[in-house]
């Protein structure tokens, strides 16, 4: 994965007090993929874009990422000031000062009144406000939505899509899922853009899409690499050595 940043106005998940204070995990902590981690420094490693630094400067955050990392640090990934600018880093552990999980972004809304009228967060909104079946998860916005949410830095346009993560420890059904996956699509052609949601699932994450499909087999994304799965919350096939796609 490849990541991106920039600066603004504070964002609060009510009218009043910032989100970006997240929580505390002090000398080291359960970090998961899509937390937003705050930086006290980032390491600089050889083949690092010339973009990163400028990009740090201006917003001090990274967003964990599904991969191996050697002990004392966490896999992240920077955002630039654009799509092509993605990055994929390591932070030390010793240096993050706090945790922003999407869950606790799910409330949130931009300061600003402009900022809160572009479409992924007037469909956020609409979700917190109208979609009673996400109140029996815990989930939350990641993606460019998350990070504004959590940083104050102005990555939303008026044509970003948004990106959820629902967190799935206990097996979700194919009815349910398709249930969740209609509502939410009725409310993201209201809003008239695009939704992704991703399900976190003891094997992974996995596209609530594909669940809802009904396919044999569903893509679950797993720090050791993606497996394609028929239950990714079988606990003996999420425990199982990695099986890349297209293995037999």
């Amino acid at each position: 994965m490849r990541t991106a940043a920039a600066s603004a106005e504070p964002v609060s998940a009510t009218s009043d007090g910032p989100v970006g204070t997240g929580v505390q995990h002090p000398g080291g902590g359960d970090w998961q993929a899509h937390d937003l981690l705050r930086l006290r420094r980032l390491p600089s490693f050889d083949g690092e874009p010339d973009w990163v630094r400028a990009a740090f400067a201006r917003s001090p955050f990274a967003v964990v990422r599904r991969a191996l990392a050697a002990p004392g640090l966490v896999a992240v990934g920077m955002r630039g000031s654009g799509r092509a600018e993605r990055y994929g880093t390591w932070a030390k552990a010793a240096d993050i000062e706090a945790t922003i999980r999407p869950e606790e972004l799910a409330a949130g809304a931009p300061a600003d009144a402009t900022r809160r009228a572009l479409p992924a967060f007037a469909l956020l909104a609409a979700l917190c406000r109208d979609m009673q079946l996400l109140c029996e998860f815990s989930w939350g916005p990641t993606g460019s939505a998350g990070f504004e949410l959590a940083t104050g830095t102005p990555t939303v346009t008026a044509t970003s899509d948004l990106d959820l993560l629902i967190r799935a420890p206990e097996k979700l059904s194919r009815e349910a899922a398709t249930q969740m996956s209609n509502e939410l699509e009725t409310h993201a052609q209201r809003a008239g853009i695009r939704i992704d949601v991703q399900l976190e699932t003891p094997a992974g994450g996995i596209a609530l899409a594909e669940w809802a499909a009904g396919k044999t087999r569903v893509m679950a994304r797993h720090v050791q690499g993606p497996r394609l799965l028929a239950d990714p919350w079988d606990l003996t096939a999420a425990q199982a050595p990695v099986q890349a796609p297209g293995q037999a």
